[in-house]
């Protein structure tokens, strides 16, 4: 399949998608993949980071067997 009917195939899929977190998440690959690879970060995502260090800072971690456990648990009640 060339790259034109692959592309005209993903925009004729692209019209029938409502999920905005998908569509946004796709606009970032694809912007990467114009940009040359270089991702700029938005205030939310460097705001989010900065909070992570923070909590990172203060020992606010968990493990990733707890987290596992955690979430396991979660999936179970509902």
């Amino acid at each position: 399949m060339s790259t034109v009917e692959l592309r005209h195939i993903i925009s004729e899929q692209l019209l029938q998608i409502e999920d905005e977190s998908f569509l946004n998440a796709l606009k970032t690959i694809v912007e990467s993949k114009i940009s040359g690879g270089t991702y700029k970060l938005n205030e939310y995502e460097k705001e989010r980071i900065f909070l992570a260090r923070e909590e990172l800072k203060n020992g606010q971690t968990i493990s990733h067997e707890n987290l596992q456990t955690e979430i396991i648990q979660w999936f179970s009640e509902k």
